[in-house]
């Protein structure tokens, strides 16, 4: 994995994004945005995965969608992203789009490292995460959530379930005390990705 670094390099609050080669095309756009909307200084860490399948599942589990199936190397790649956590005077916030807002709320389960996880349109379709999330709970105090409001509206029947899953999580949640903003956005999983992402990060950032 590599990590790019985007903003102030220097700046106490760290937002750290799984990326691939897709968001690498938006990430200075979102960059822009976040900036716009939280009115703050960051810097954001894109670090690009070797494999997004493999290395942002927690467990291994099979194709949903086309032929590739779930390594779950997420505790390799947490322990690698970890390492950029070192310094005890920054705060470090976690988020993503997609299978990275997933591997983000995972994460926020494994570790208390971080003050708040940004996940825009969050994979929680993935099989047995929401059976995960009733029994395991989430160690940081803000989270934000997202979805396009056409996304349960799919012929898959296992990316179908997003919708309900994502209401759980919500429900979930806010009944531990934890702050949590669910936001609906027009469209699919494929529109304004890297606004969706900028909107999560810039919401958490405001929260102390």
């Amino acid at each position: 994995m590599t990590a790019i670094v985007f903003g102030n390099e220097a700046a106490p609050d760290v937002l750290i994004q799984p990326v691939d080669s897709h968001d690498l095309g938006f990430i200075e756009d979102e960059v822009k945005e976040i900036r716009r909307l939280a009115g703050k200084d960051f810097c954001l860490l894109a670090v690009r995965t070797d494999d997004w399948n493999r290395d942002l599942s927690p467990w291994q589990a099979p194709a949903v969608f086309g032929t590739e199936g779930f390594g779950g190397r997420a505790d390799r790649t947490l322990e690698e992203l970890l390492k950029l956590c070192g310094n005890e005077g920054r705060r470090y916030f976690i988020g993503g789009y997609s299978l990275a807002g997933l591997f983000a709320l995972w994460a926020a389960v494994r570790t208390d490292r971080f003050a708040g996880v940004a996940a825009a349109s969050p994979s929680v379709w993935f099989p047995g995460f929401i059976e995960y999330l009733r029994e395991h709970d989430i160690q940081c105090p803000t989270v934000y959530l997202s979805l396009g409001d056409r996304e349960e509206k799919t012929r898959n029947p296992v990316m179908a379930a997003v919708g309900s899953c994502i209401r759980e999580t919500e429900e979930l949640l806010k009944a531990r005390g934890i702050r949590t903003l669910l936001e609906w956005n027009p469209g699919n999983h494929f529109r304004d990705a890297g606004l969706r992402t900028a909107k999560a990060f810039a919401w958490i950032l405001q929260q102390e």
